[in-house]
Parts: C-alpha cells; sequence; structure tokens
C-alpha cells in the first residue's frame, strides 16, 4: 500500500543546531503513527515540516505522491499543543466559524456527536474544562473532514479519566478510515493508539515499528519490582537498581530468579512482575538523564 505521506531525508538546520538531521518516514493510510522522543530530540521540528508550517533546509515531504500545496492543506487537519479560541463565542459558534474557513466541511450535527460535544455546546468556549476544551480542539481539527490529522501532545494536561475519554474519540476517528499523526510523551497513549511509531534522538529516528515489534526486538526479560528497603547486601550479584522508590531486577529466567530471592532471605510479599514497556524502551534507547 502506497503511503499517504512520505519524508525523505528531511533536514532542518539552525544556524547553532542541526534540529532535523535526514528522517525518513513512510505513513500508511488510514494508521495511527506515533512519533517520540526527550526534549530537543527533533520530532516537533519534524512534525512542523510534515504540517507545512516550518520550511525544510532540504529534503522532501509527499502527500499523495505530491509535494506539500493545496490538496494538503485542504485534506489535513491539525490540532495544536496550543490554541487561541474567539473571546465570546460559544462552542456551537466556534466550531461554525472554523468550518466556514473551508470550501468544503464535515456536518456540524455529526461532529458534535463524533466528538461528544452536545452537553456543552452552548457555554463559552474560554469557559470549559480541559478535557472539554481538548475535544473541541479536536472537532475544530476534523471541521473540514480531514484525510490525515495531526494530533500535538493532545492529552497533556488531562486528568487520568479525560484522557481515557480521548482515546476513546481518537479510535472513533481511526475506524473512518482517518491517518493520524500523534506526538506525545505518554508512553501508554502511545502504546495504546499507535499501530506504528517511530522514536526520534539527536535528530534522526533511532527506532521504529509496532510497538509490540519494537519490545519483541529490544527485551527478551521481565522486571521483578521489590521495596526499595531491602538491604544491598542481600541482592548483591543481581541485575538490580532502584527507579522511583521501588528497586528493579530484570531477569529471563523468573522461576530461578525467585527461587534465589528465597534462598537469600528476601521477603516477596511485596513482590510485582511487570513485562517490559514502551517506557522502559525509550529510557533504553534515550537515556534517563533530564533534557532542557
Amino acid at each position: 500500500m502506497n503511503a499517504i505521506i512520505e519524508v525523505r531525508n528531511l533536514v532542518k538546520q539552525y544556524p547553532q543546531t542541526r534540529a532535523v538531521d535526514g528522517v525518513d518516514l513512510a505513513i500508511a493510510p488510514g494508521t495511527c503513527f506515533g512519533l517520540l522522543g526527550p526534549n530537543g530530540a527533533g520530532k516537533t521540528t519534524t512534525v512542523e515540516m510534515m504540517e507545512g508550517i516550518v520550511t525544510p533546509t532540504s529534503g522532501e515531504i509527499l502527500y499523495k505522491g505530491e509535494p506539500l500545496g493545496a490538496r494538503f492543506r485542504e485534506e489535513a487537519g491539525i490540532q495544536f499543543q496550543s490554541t487561541a479560541l474567539q473571546d465570546f463565542q460559544s462552542v456551537r459558534e466556534t466550531l461554525e466559524m472554523f468550518a466556514a474557513l473551508y470550501p468544503r466541511h464535515m456536518d456540524i450535527e455529526e461532529l458534535i456527536e463524533l466528538c461528544a460535544l452536545r452537553s456543552f455546546l452552548d457555554q463559552d468556549a474560554r469557559r470549559i474544562s480541559g478535557g472539554q476544551r481538548q475535544r473541541l480542539l479536536l472537532a475544530i481539527a476534523l471541521v473540514n473532514d480531514p484525510e490525515v490529522i495531526f494530533l500535538d501532545e493532545p492529552t497533556t494536561g488531562l486528568d487520568p479519566q479525560a484522557r481515557r475519554n480521548f482515546w476513546d474519540l481518537v479510535n472513533r476517528i481511526k475506524a473512518r478510515n482517518k491517518t493520524i499523526v500523534l506526538t506525545t510523551h505518554y508512553m501508554e497513549e502511545a502504546y495504546v493508539l499507535c499501530d506504528e511509531i517511530a522514536i526520534m534522538d539527536h535528530g534522526r529516528i533511532i527506532a521504529r515499528g509496532t510497538p509490540q515489534q519494537l519490545l519483541r526486538e529490544h527485551f527478551n526479560d521481565v522486571i521483578l519490582e521489590l521495596p526499595e528497603n531491602i538491604p544491598a547486601e542481600q541482592l548483591r550479584d543481581l541485575a538490580c537498581r532502584s527507579v522511583a522508590g521501588r528497586l528493579e531486577i530484570s531477569t529471563g529466567d523468573v522461576t530461578a530468579t525467585l527461587r534465589e530471592l528465597l534462598e537469600r532471605d528476601v521477603p516477596l510479599n511485596d513482590l510485582r512482575i511487570r513485562p517490559r514497556t514502551l517506557e522502559d524502551l525509550f529510557l533504553e534507547l534515550t537515556g534517563r538523564e533530564l533534557r532542557a
């Protein structure tokens, strides 16, 4: 199947920094593609070039086999990290205003149902909750019935319930065979929503594939979690490290490791066993140091 968006050797050079350094991507239609990376990795610049907002220094971006142009602008929708809305307008009036900007648009009533806006349609758009605002911004991104939708960290700052409600909306959009390009710092979000992900660091793609495929490729172990107050002497020679107030032991043989812990009289009352996650992969590939 031909890619709906193709990126070839994309470069963005600033006077002191090469923000994007030879990125190649091909995004299949009807999929959710996630672009992940630490702060300063180049993912935002990459997405902004794909959206047609930032001009590349070199390289090529194709939409349905053609350079970005009028067709792309008519068929793309973008939910930015931050969007200023018109003062003193209701949610319905805001939707109608944005719909009027396009030669064709999605039926407003259908959009209201799709994004679950009915309960606050007549409220001032400035006075709705964070979760309601994100649903409105998603509706604005969909107002022109786009083929491809860019979602730039859409659930940042939302509480867990609002975040999961937003995930349900994204899955409803995917079911309409729309293509979604998602950036997020939430690894669980990427795992749940994305058919494919790419991880960026220092301006380059360092890993790409389905979440399950990447986990299989990089890990063949599980993690045992124990309380941090266990004496270090009892855990000597084990692959153990302290993470967020817990001790983590990596092992490819759970039975043997549990037997070893029992022989050392390590209490297992608070033991947790978990599989590897995208967060583990992200930290493995990009490091644990804080990025500015």
